[in-house]
């Protein structure tokens, strides 16, 4: 069975389409990564992607925008009505099918998954 997991990051930008438009060219750069949907939020200033991908893809994916992120969010001058901790606030793996909490786990913690 393929690998599904599902990742959505909460980016702390929900104003400035051309920062959001980088962050989510940085996802579809990863082929065979599938964004589910894109939702932004001016009051709270905060958009949350939702993309599946197999282990290997979101990995990818995620690790590429987050950086992107880090690069053009300036948190000093953020403001919003959510909570925010930083320029991507969390970025939960969601185990769908052929993977295990475990991996996600290890998915989150930047660790090397083991191939079968």
């Amino acid at each position: 069975m393929k690998s599904i997991v599902e990742c959505v990051p909460n980016f702390s930008e929900g104003k400035d389409k051309s920062i959001i438009d980088s962050i989510i060219r940085e996802v579809r750069s990863v082929e065979g990564i599938s964004i589910l949907s894109v939702d932004s939020g001016v009051d709270t200033n905060r958009t949350v992607v939702t993309m599946v991908g197999d282990l290997d893809t979101v990995s990818k994916a995620s690790y590429a925008c987050i950086k992107r992120a880090s690069e053009l969010i300036d948190m000093k001058n953020h403001k919003g009505s959510h909570p925010r901790l930083g320029a991507t606030d969390v970025c939960p793996f969601i185990p769908i099918a052929g993977v295990s909490l475990e991996e996600c786990i290890l998915l989150s913690e930047g660790k090397e998954l083991e191939k079968n």
